[in-house]
């Protein structure tokens, strides 16, 4: 299985642990329930549209956009635990996927940025 479909497979799996968090978190923090949201769903619709691209230089930036979403999701998620929106326990497995996916799209950058000089 190539890295890209793994990204999107942990991808989905980490937008599917945050999802149940969502509502309680809405109740909380409508703000910041909106930004963790549209983080997440930005992760998984870049990989998405990045994998369609034929062109690697593409591929890379659309990747690039997706790491960067799941950067920002994880630390929608820190504040969510300090602010005590989230227990830490939680948050921490999260974030452990969420390390995952950046280090699976940071291969994949790298492989489209070198393959594509």
């Amino acid at each position: 299985m190539s890295h890209r479909f793994i990204a999107y497979d942990v991808a989905l799996k980490f937008a599917a642990s945050v999802r149940p968090l969502l509502d309680s978190l809405r109740r909380k923090d409508r703000s910041l329930e909106d930004q963790l949201r549209r983080a997440v769903a930005s992760v998984v619709l870049n990989i998405s549209e990045g994998d369609g691209k034929s062109s690697l230089r593409d591929q890379a930036r659309y990747f690039e956009i997706a790491r960067g979403s799941c950067r920002e999701a994880r630390a929608a998620l820190k504040l969510a635990a300090i602010w005590r929106y989230i227990d830490e326990p939680t948050v921490a497995d999260l974030d452990a996927l969420a390390d995952r996916v950046c280090a699976l799209l940071s291969k994949l950058i790298s492989r489209a940025s070198s393959a594509s000089r």
